[in-house]
């Protein structure tokens, strides 16, 4: 299925999906015993728009979808926040290659010297302010290529005298690191990170990799998803 490569080595592709407009349709009318096809393409449109602004839930979680995520550790680890979604009666699921039983080659993200940001003038504990001057950018990427050289050059040196590769890994620096991991998760959970990342004050990394899942969502589910993220007054 479709790959979206996302910052300088990353991605994001769906790998499966349960099901399609017509599903969270199926849902809702199973009540009266009725299905898509004997109604209109304009009614059941109507149908998923009313469900999604009622706030009637339940029939977005009948469709699934699945994605391959390769991100920095400090995308992931905010990732893991969606396996339960925006109530308990979600579910999702989340599996990621391991070291302890791997060696794969390490890849780091690191930001160009015109990536860096400068910390929000508000006085606040999370976000960023305005681009750095790229000439203190390249010193910070310089920086931060050396600490990754000797993180690395340190972990193949202990496994090659014998340390275990999950102690072995402590070497490595850790949230640039790239991760892989497989993101099960129904429709709805999917529309609940894509509001929450893709929104001005997200980190920039993440948002990223939000908007891609929207993209990819979107190709299965343009009439659910687009009543999902919908503006209301």
């Amino acid at each position: 299925m479709k790959k979206i490569n996302v910052l300088d080595k990353g991605y994001i592709r769906l790998v499966d999906v349960m099901g399609d407009d017509d599903t969270v349709v199926n849902a809702a009318r199973v009540s009266f015993d009725k299905e898509a096809d004997k109604y209109t393409d304009e009614q059941n449109k109507r149908l998923i728009d009313f469900l999604a602004r009622e706030g009637h839930d339940s029939p977005f979680r009948h469709a699934v979808l699945q994605f391959e995520v390769y991100a920095p550790m400090m995308v992931t680890r905010q990732w893991e926040k969606y396996l339960i979604g925006s109530n308990n009666s979600e579910f999702g699921a989340r599996n990621e290659s391991s070291r302890r039983y791997i060696t794969e080659n390490e890849e780091f993200y690191i930001p160009q010297a015109s990536e860096w940001r400068s910390k929000p003038e508000a006085n606040i504990k999370q976000g960023s302010g305005e681009p750095i001057p790229t000439a203190k950018g390249c010193v910070y990427s310089n920086v931060l290529k050396d600490f990754i050289k000797e993180g690395e050059f340190l972990y193949r040196e202990a496994i090659e005298n014998g340390i275990a590769p999950e102690q072995a890994r402590l070497f490595l620096p850790a949230y640039g690191m790239y991760v892989r991991f497989r993101w099960t998760a129904t429709l709805q959970t999917v529309a609940h990170l894509i509001r929450q990342r893709t929104a001005d004050d997200a980190q920039y990394e993440f948002r990223l990799y939000a908007e891609a899942v929207k993209e990819l969502t979107l190709d299965k589910f343009p009439e659910s998803l687009g009543a999902l993220l919908k503006e209301r007054d």
